[in-house]
């Protein structure tokens, strides 16, 4: 799939007309239905006035190639953060309503409990020794105070992660940041509930962490990891339209700090065909 083209066919393209006057020709051309400006995105030339101008440096960063996938794959990592936060959000309510109804529930749980008992016989279910049943009791011991820590807790943490989704869904630096160390963090605990008991929900979410984890560290080169946060600048840098076109024009490419950097010149054509 190409999804420099699938995102401009949902947000349109991304035209911009540069001031220089060699890389203005570079990325123009005239036809019968008037001028038509290539796309900063997918690189097709469309016909109509361009959607900015101005110097070539001050250009809207639009992502594409692997930028633009990479940023598919945080937004798919933010969705899942905000659902966690509904998730803990609505845990801390129910919380706080199990405080509010705990002597009743308590009775109740006390007078059906027994009743339990025959049907978990039929299913070979020891009740006694049951995990969920010890966690019940549990709960029941916990003091009202104790739970609206419980439930304070569980709204902080929704909030980290609502934070964190945000910062990925908009590609922020720190958001990737965030997101690991948050993630990380819970990694050790995940490891010793493994050692525990093996399940196959705790497996697929201690991979799931572990690969966002690795991934983010890796691709977006995070904590100094294939060159830190320079070489990712440069590696955008290198895949915008116009830094290709200018360096196949001859001119040298502007570096993320804003100097000039020497280079072979590419051999991107300024009348390449529209995809």
């Amino acid at each position: 799939m190409d999804w420099d083209l699938r995102t401009c066919a949902h947000r349109g393209h991304e035209t911009y007309a540069p001031t220089e006057p060699d890389l203005r020709e570079r990325v123009r051309v005239r036809t019968p239905a008037g001028e038509a400006w290539r796309c900063l995105r997918c690189a097709t030339f469309v016909v109509g006035p361009p959607r900015g101008e101005g110097p070539a440096d001050r250009a809207p960063e639009v992502p594409r190639g692997r930028a633009l996938r990479d940023r598919r794959i945080l937004r798919l990592i933010a969705v899942e953060r905000w659902l966690r936060t509904v998730g803990l959000l609505l845990l801390a309510v129910l919380v706080l309503v199990f405080r509010h109804r705990r002597t009743d529930l308590h009775r109740s749980f006390l007078e059906d409990f027994p009743l339990l008992r025959p049907f978990a016989r039929q299913i070979g279910w020891n009740i006694q020794d049951s995990h969920i049943v010890r966690w019940i009791d549990d709960a029941f011991s916990l003091t009202p105070t104790t739970l609206v820590w419980v439930s304070v807790g569980l709204v902080a943490y929704a909030a980290l992660q609502a934070v964190e989704g945000a910062g990925l869904w908009l590609a922020r630096r720190w958001g990737e940041y965030l997101s690991v160390v948050a993630t990380a963090v819970f990694l050790p605990l995940e490891m010793y509930e493994l050692t525990e008991r093996v399940t196959a929900l705790r497996v697929v979410l201690f991979l799931l962490n572990l690969a966002v984890v690795v991934w983010l560290v890796a691709s977006k080169r995070l904590f100094g990891v294939r060159g830190g946060a320079a070489a990712q600048q440069a590696l955008h840098r290198s895949e915008s339209l116009l830094t290709v076109e200018r360096a196949a024009a001859g001119g040298p490419p502007s570096d993320p700090a804003g100097g000039a950097t020497t280079s072979t010149p590419g051999s991107l054509s300024g009348t390449g065909a529209a995809r």
